[in-house]
C-alpha cells in the first residue's frame, strides 16, 4: 500500500490487487485495516477513528482508493462521490482486438438473478456508461492470446461495470474468470485481473482545490505492454 495524497481531511492510497477494501465478514485483513494501522503509527488517532472509505475496488482490481479522515467533512465527500463529480480512469487489458479505436458503451446494469456474484446488462437496470479507447494491441503468441491495452473512463460507477461492459462486446478482461474464461501462461499459471484504477480527479469540497491523483502503472501491465507510459493513463 502506497500513499498517493494526504491532508487532514482526505487520504488516497494505491490498493494492491488481492486485498478487499471493507470486511466481508471473514477474518481477513482489509485495506481499511492497513490504512488505520498507518494512521495510528503516524499518531493520527482521530483520523484513524473517523476513517471511512469513499470508493471501493474489487478484490483483484488495483489502484486508487479514497478515504475520508474527518467525520465532520465526510458528508461533503460522500455527496461528491454520489453526484459523480469525479473523473475516474482505468488501465485495462482485454482479450481480443476491437475493430474500433474508441467507443462509448451505454448499457444499463442489474444483478444476475442466476448468479449472485455477477452483474448483467438489463433493460431495467441502472444507467451505466463507459468510454473506452484502445492504446495499443499485440498479436497472439505462445504465452497469450490477442490482447489490447485500454484507457477506460467511468462515466457512472456500477458494480463490475467495466468488466461487464467489455465482456458484453466480446472483449473480456484478461484474468477475469467471472465474465471471461481462464487464460493460462507459462507454467500453467493464471493471469491476474488486468484492471487498474490509475487516475482520479475531483474538486476538494473543503479547500475547493482541484486534485489530480495518479497511481503508478503496475508491473503486470509492463510485462505485457513494456512501452506503456504514464501518459497512457490520461
Amino acid at each position: 500500500m502506497a500513499i498517493l495524497y494526504q491532508d487532514e481531511y482526505l487520504l488516497a492510497v494505491d490498493k494492491p490487487a488481492g486485498i478487499i477494501v471493507h470486511s466481508d465478514g471473514c477474518d481477513t485483513k482489509t485495506l481499511t485495516d492497513q490504512v488505520r494501522s498507518f494512521l495510528l503509527h503516524e499518531a493520527a488517532q482521530n483520523a484513524a477513528h473517523d476513517l471511512q472509505a469513499l470508493n471501493r475496488l474489487d478484490r483483484d482490481t488495483s489502484g486508487i482508493v479514497l478515504f475520508s479522515l474527518n467525520k465532520d467533512t465526510q458528508p461533503a465527500f460522500d455527496a461528491l462521490i454520489a453526484a459523480h463529480d469525479t473523473s475516474k480512469r482505468y488501465l485495462a487489458i482485454c482479450c481480443g482486438i476491437p475493430a474500433w479505436k474508441s467507443k462509448l458503451i451505454d448499457a444499463p446494469l442489474g444483478r444476475d438473478r442466476h448468479d449472485a456474484r455477477r452483474m448483467r446488462i438489463s433493460k431495467g437496470g441502472k444507467p451505466a456508461q463507459t468510454r473506452v479507447s484502445v492504446i495499443a494491441t499485440r498479436a497472439r503468441n505462445s504465452h497469450a492470446p490477442d490482447l489490447s491495452l485500454l484507457n477506460v473512463e467511468l462515466l457512472t460507477g456500477r458494480k463490475h461495470q467495466i468488466r461487464v461492459h467489455l465482456a458484453s462486446l466480446g472483449f473480456p478482461l484478461l484474468g477475469d474468470e467471472l465474465y471471461g474464461r481462464p487464460v493460462r501462461r507459462t507454467g500453467n499459471k493464471r493471469y491476474p485481473l488486468m484492471l487498474h484504477a490509475c487516475c482520479m480527479s475531483l474538486t476538494h469540497p473543503v479547500t475547493h482545490e482541484r486534485l489530480a491523483i495518479q497511481a503508478p502503472i503496475p508491473r503486470r501491465f509492463h510485462a505485457l505492454f513494456p512501452h506503456v507510459t504514464d501518459e497512457d493513463r490520461n
